[in-house]
């Protein structure tokens, strides 16, 4: 009975692999959602940029649909929960997978339930100054706060978000102690950080490169690992702190169980969408650099990252609003 059984069960299987190549070779045939964070800020521009980008390679219609609520756990909870037939897609940036840490009640592991597809960008904070603070650089910054421990405060927009991990990590690797002061969203942050109401801020470059060209905030350097042409003129803090990197990251997902040969399929047609060179200017000017990984590469990131920054988290006791 096995021997008689087995060329049957060797027939479903190779039928199953060639409807799965022709599936991945097909798609699409409707219309792909995208499943993003909330209107207007640079999570929802990326996903908007890339499914604009994939409708126009596709011939079809690519939809996005917001579901920012609880930093990200709406979104991730509705993909773990789709049909992994590629239809439903997610672009989101790294909150997605540092909620848990973060003391939200999240249903879904980064890791189990995602397929993941590829590191669409990432995108350096810089550290600004009210201009009449003493100081020029990141040297000179961590000297005025250890002679003032305690004194300098520093504003973050949104618990948790890349700027204000950024903000620990450094208070972590230089020892010094720079007062939390948390603000509902970064736009009052910035107002009171250019009255002087605040010291310094770990802000999105986009946000702040008018402010610091008009000098009304003073940059001292990016948080990128390497220096950037999005701000050709600045040190890194890592020039001064050797190991210190942070970032927005952004990424897209699949639902877990999507078949293999579908991901390689969306990995390969979005990276050819990011390296478009009118896709380069737009998140250029927008204050990111394109990536464009490997689906392995983003799996290996996501993962030292839950161990780097869960760490730092754990360590600040950092919670979810």
């Amino acid at each position: 009975m096995a021997q008689k059984g087995l060329p049957g069960l060797l027939a479903v299987c190779t039928i199953a692999l060639a409807a799965g190549a022709a599936y991945s070779q097909n798609y699409p045939i409707k219309p792909v959602r995208v499943l993003t964070a909330d209107p207007a800020g640079g999570v929802d521009f990326t996903a908007r940029v890339v499914s604009q980008g994939l409708a126009d390679l596709w011939k079809q219609s690519v939809v996005v649909e917001n579901r920012g609520g609880g930093g990200g756990l709406i979104a991730g909870e509705t993909l773990a929960r789709a049909n992994p037939d590629g239809y439903t897609l997610m672009i989101y940036s790294s909150s997605i997978w540092l909620l848990p840490f973060l003391g939200s009640e999240v249903r879904y592991d980064p890791m189990k339930d995602f397929a993941h597809i590829t590191l669409l960008t990432t995108a350096p904070n810089i550290l600004v100054v009210y201009p009449a603070l003493p100081v020029s650089s990141v040297k000179d910054l961590i000297a005025l706060a250890k002679s003032k421990p305690g004194e300098l405060n520093y504003a973050e927009g949104a618990t948790g978000a890349s700027n204000h991990l950024a903000a620990e990590l450094f208070l972590a690797m230089t020892g010094t102690k720079i007062v939390h002061i948390p603000y509902k969203g970064a736009t009052p942050a910035y107002n009171d950080l250019v009255s002087g109401r605040v010291h310094l801020m770990f802000a999105f470059a986009s946000s702040v490169s008018s402010l610091v060209k008009t000098g009304r905030l003073k940059a001292l350097a990016v948080t990128s690992a390497k220096r950037t042409e999005l701000a050709p003129s600045l040190p890194t803090v890592a020039e001064t702190l050797p190991g210190y990197e942070s970032g927005t990251e952004i990424a897209a997902f699949a639902p877990a169980r999507t078949d293999a040969k579908l991901i390689a399929r969306l990995n390969a047609d979005i990276v050819k969408v990011l390296n478009q060179p009118e896709i380069k200017q737009k998140f250029f000017v927008a204050g990111a650099d394109v990536v464009g990984s490997s689906s392995a590469e983003l799996s290996a990131s996501i993962k030292a990252n839950m161990v780097r920054w869960g760490k730092v988290i754990k360590d600040a006791g950092i919670r979810a609003n």
